[in-house]
């Protein structure tokens, strides 16, 4: 065979190698995970939407943005924008004239922390905390975040008005401080934990969707905590926290399936770059 034949020839790997899915950046977790219809749904199989199907709902349906704004904030393509919600829109239409239940979860995505230049179009609150946050702590800084409300643990994670940070450093509690949420609800809130770079969350009560949202964000979490937010922090570094590994939230009725993201079954494993 010719040199320039062999130069030029593909393998059949090579040929039919799918192209690497590129992560999706989602701002927003959805608050509720799961829909049912009234009646006899059990006997129907639920449809899933993807969390990044669902941010192109989010964003083009309730935000109003246009396909290239969408494509902005998820740092993905148009075409792929006009691709994924074509998608959504037709899971939603069956859920609804069908009556199939409906559950959102996996997908290719990450929870957006504020680093992007491009970061919901400008003024976006996370980024302000990453850029003030993030830079600063040093590699050997444990960052511990804690639901705050006047000295107290606050107990419904979906609705904290500000965190309290405590930066560990050798066992010792270096700096802490309180933090606002700037009005971020359910959603959100992972993603402002994220942007502040913390490592580990104590919280009271917490809802499937943030327990996923936060595992996607790769921050620990030891729920079902109250008292004294200062005292619980001092436990914690000592290992002598007491806290719920199966939590709940009292808000949140139905349980939730797991989801797969990019720290974990996307980006990280599934050739997601």
């Amino acid at each position: 065979m010719p040199v320039i034949a062999l130069l030029y020839k593909k393998s059949k790997k090579e040929q039919f190698m799918p192209r690497p899915v590129k992560c999706r950046k989602v701002c927003h977790f959805p608050n509720v995970l799961e829909f049912f219809p009234t009646g006899d749904y059990e006997k129907k199989t639920p449809i899933v939407l993807t969390v990044d199907e669902y941010e192109t709902i989010r964003l083009l349906d309730k935000k109003g943005y246009s396909q290239e704004q969408c494509a902005e904030s998820m740092q993905i393509a148009r075409t792929t924008v006009q691709r994924i919600y074509e998608i959504a829109r037709k899971k939603i239409a069956d859920a609804l004239i069908d009556g199939h239940p409906l559950r959102i979860e996996g997908g290719d995505f990450r929870i957006c922390d504020g680093q992007g230049s491009n970061c919901n179009l400008g003024g976006c609150y996370k980024q302000e905390l990453y850029q003030k946050y993030a830079v600063e702590k040093g590699e050997s800084i444990m960052r511990i975040a804690v639901t705050y409300e006047n000295g107290q643990i606050f107990q419904h994670f979906g609705h904290t008005e500000t965190f309290k940070i405590y930066d560990v450093e050798e066992g010792k509690v270096v700096h802490s401080e309180v933090v606002d949420t700037n009005g971020s609800g359910h959603g959100a809130l992972a993603g402002v934990l994220n942007a502040l770079n913390a490592d580990v969350l104590i919280c009271g009560g917490i809802g499937g969707g943030a327990q996923i949202a936060l595992a996607a964000a790769g921050i620990k979490l030891f729920g079902g905590v109250s008292g004294d937010a200062d005292k619980a922090v001092e436990a914690f570094i000592n290992e002598t926290l007491d806290y719920n590994p199966d939590v709940k939230c009292s808000h949140h009725e139905h349980s939730h399936g797991e989801g797969h993201t990019c720290g974990e079954h996307g980006c990280g494993s599934h050739s997601c770059h």
